[in-house]
């Protein structure tokens, strides 16, 4: 017949021990606060297209000028025949190979204000309007613990 002792005091504190490390290490994170850098980027899209496509092959040459500084940037795409049309997007980067550009060689941006702009086709004007850049702000943007 086998007799039971009591357990001794260090392994009931072992066991004690061994019990609460696994509470800590099992125990619900507590939420943190994720940070996100905020990245904006301004642009417009302007185009021409010869509806009817009666022109051919043709040069359009885009102008875009600053009402504040009174700059302007020009960019002149030659649309071939058949196309008809482009699209373009101010201030394009000055990476590519043709972008807006003032007669120094200045990159047009998109700094806040009131802009208009022309296609010349032939040295004629045949669309343009205005557009306006507002005050934009990349920020630092917090998420906090729900």
């Amino acid at each position: 017949m086998r007799l039971s002792t009591p357990a001794s005091p260090v392994r009931r504190f072992l066991q004690a021990a061994v019990l609460l490390l696994a509470l800590v290490a099992f125990a619900p994170r507590q939420a943190q606060a994720q940070t996100w850098l905020v990245s904006t980027d301004a642009y417009v899209k302007l185009g021409v297209v010869d509806k009817f496509g009666q022109l051919g092959a043709y040069t359009a040459k885009f102008v875009v000028i600053n009402q504040r500084s009174g700059k302007e940037f020009f960019l002149v795409k030659e649309i071939p025949k058949g196309q008809n049309g482009i699209d373009v997007v101010y201030p394009s980067p000055a990476s590519e190979a043709d972008y807006f550009k003032a007669a120094t060689g200045e990159a047009g941006t998109a700094a806040p204000g009131s802009y208009t702009w022309e296609c010349q086709v032939n040295g004629k004007k045949v669309v343009g309007g205005r557009f306006n850049f507002s005050e934009v702000a990349n920020d630092v943007t917090m998420v906090g613990k729900n």
